[in-house]
């Protein structure tokens, strides 16, 4: 006898999910913190406590999608994405937030998660989608690029004393 297939899938996030999605958020923040880039992306793109009152403000915004990957009956992962109007007045996704905790990681909640804003962008009428990958985080741009998103800007710093 098989085992049943474990089960997968996204949903829209709910209020009951602003605790654990503030816990991954958390881990996100840390993770990301140590690659390269990561210390001013933390200061200046990343969330920044106190996430579950930022995730309850989003939550209420239509403006903001915020969906939970499922494995099993457990969040395992969350997505962000927002609208952003443009000086031209066109609209543009942007995909703030995308994670896995690392051990469910590579069963395909990233690729439902993601299929769910993009298309969630493409319903509000966005021209395109955007989001963030740190030099050097190979994984994170094979996985943007399985979407068709490409570089479209280079951002360059130097630390000063």
């Amino acid at each position: 006898m098989t085992a049943p297939a474990a089960e997968e899938g996204c949903r829209p996030a709910q209020a009951g999910d602003v605790e654990r999605l503030a816990a991954l958020a958390e881990q996100a923040v840390v993770e990301l913190e140590g690659g390269r880039g990561g210390p001013v992306w933390a200061r200046h793109q990343g969330r920044r406590p106190p996430f579950a009152e930022t995730f309850a403000q989003e939550l209420a915004d239509p403006d903001h999608l915020i969906v939970v990957g499922v494995l099993d009956g457990d969040v395992l992962a969350y997505g962000v994405a927002h609208v952003e109007v443009l000086r031209d007045g066109g609209l543009l996704g942007v995909v703030t937030d995308l994670f896995t905790e690392p051990g469910a990681r590579e069963v395909g909640l990233g690729e439902v998660m993601m299929t769910t804003l993009v298309a969630w962008c493409t319903e509000r009428g966005c021209f395109g989608v955007d989001s963030l990958a740190l030099p050097g985080d190979r994984h994170t741009k094979n996985f943007f690029e399985s979407f068709g998103l490409v570089a479209r800007a280079l951002v360059v710093h130097r630390p000063l004393p």
